[in-house]
């Protein structure tokens, strides 16, 4: 009788696939289920911080990513007034911004060489505590270990009772790529703020340019992005009227809500959740996917050095608290960004520009992109865990 671990995955998305090299380089028998017909990404642009280049460097597909993608020296905020506000957030580490699509594909890759079996049109309907997976097709699979990484509505996560809570946070944005020209930023990131909007111009390929709008879900023009309401936007941000013209009629992207995803715990069982699964956030500080790659790192270290058991109670102990930090600085740093009410923008610009100097705060809120799991090399008690 083989003595591999086997282990099964909803989703074929960014974690999932992390989650499924990691896991087949260290020995693992691992399949991937992938609800849709095809692997595919959203055309988008990401930021790729220092931990989720590690991670990505931790499964060698880092090279793979970074060669197509930019690397960015100066993030850079103004206000609407077109101040600079803040181009602090680079104090240490790397930031990379790729092609979702780019970033994606190399994920694939890693996973097929590294003997990943990926499962397409096959949808998971839920999951049992005893390492179970039920599918749409009426089978049921088994395994030492099911992960879910389907997603901000997971089944798994819901069948096995983690779900605490949901949130719509109110904004959320579109995304969309243009062809670059001259006109946008080389090695620098641009974002601007006004009201409630803000707009993103990032180089994310020698041959494409990121932009996202965002908005609150109330504002009704903003939110008009597929048709694109385009003048409206170049209202808002005349500085950027290259971009927004840039931008198709009826675009790829869309807008679409941020949701905020709060668990109970990350495991039940021989079953776990990662991603959006787990602790789905709003990309205000670009940590959302950097955060779901590391974690799923972190997993596959905790696997490394204790039974299944204790790896899940050790991995939840360790991590679920720098995840829940992240994701409460990213809520705070959207409702600056959009629930700030018109006649105090000058405030809302000066306490932007105070607390880029502080640094402090400048830790405090970019801490995530520092950190790094090494749980390969934990040890000690492990707590009462779940």
């Amino acid at each position: 009788m083989s003595s591999t671990k086997h282990v099964e995955i909803a989703g074929a998305g960014l974690a999932g696939l992390t989650m499924a090299t990691a896991l087949a380089q260290r020995g693992w028998s691992v399949r991937v289920h992938e609800r849709g017909a095809e692997l595919r990404e959203i055309g988008a642009g990401i930021y790729l911080w220092e931990n989720a280049l590690r991670a990505l460097e931790a499964i060698g597909a880092a090279e793979a990513v970074t060669s197509r993608g930019e690397r960015i020296n100066s993030p850079e905020l103004r206000d609407h007034k077109q101040r600079l506000l803040q181009r602090e957030w680079l104090r240490d580490g790397r930031l990379y911004t790729v092609l979702r699509r780019d970033l994606h594909s190399a994920l694939v890759q890693a996973a097929t060489d590294a003997g990943v079996e990926i499962r397409t049109s096959s949808a998971v309907i839920g999951a049992g505590a005893d390492g179970s997976l039920d599918l749409a097709d009426g089978s049921s699979v088994k395994a030492d270990l099911v992960i879910g990484a389907d997603g901000v509505y997971s089944r798994v996560r819901d069948t096995l009772g983690l779900t605490q809570q949901i949130t719509n946070l109110g904004d959320g944005c579109g995304r969309h790529l243009v062809p670059r020209t001259d006109d946008d930023p080389v090695n620098v990131a641009w974002e601007e703020w006004n009201g409630g909007r803000r707009v993103g111009v990032i180089p994310s390929s020698p041959e494409w340019t990121y932009l996202f709008l965002c908005c609150p879900e109330d504002d009704t023009e903003g939110t008009a992005q597929q048709p694109f309401n385009r003048q409206t936007w170049i209202d808002s941000f005349p500085s950027f009227r290259s971009q927004l013209e840039r931008v198709p009629d009826m675009p790829e992207g869309r807008w679409a809500a941020f949701s905020d995803v709060v668990t109970r715990h990350w495991y039940r069982g021989r079953a776990a959740v990662i991603g959006d699964a787990a602790h789905a956030m709003s990309p205000n500080l670009g940590q959302a996917a950097c955060t779901a790659m590391a974690n799923s790192i972190a997993l596959a270290q905790s696997l490394d050095v204790h039974d299944i058991d204790t790896a899940l109670q050790v991995w939840q102990r360790s991590e679920k608290p720098v995840v829940d930090r992240v994701q409460r600085y990213s809520r705070m740093y959207g409702k600056i960004g959009t629930r700030w009410p018109d006649q105090a923008l000058g405030a809302r610009s000066a306490l932007i520009w105070s607390l880029a100097k502080a640094k402090p705060f400048q830790r405090r809120i970019q801490f995530a992109a520092g950190y790094f799991p090494t749980l390969d090399a934990a040890s000690g008690p492990v707590g009462a865990g779940r």
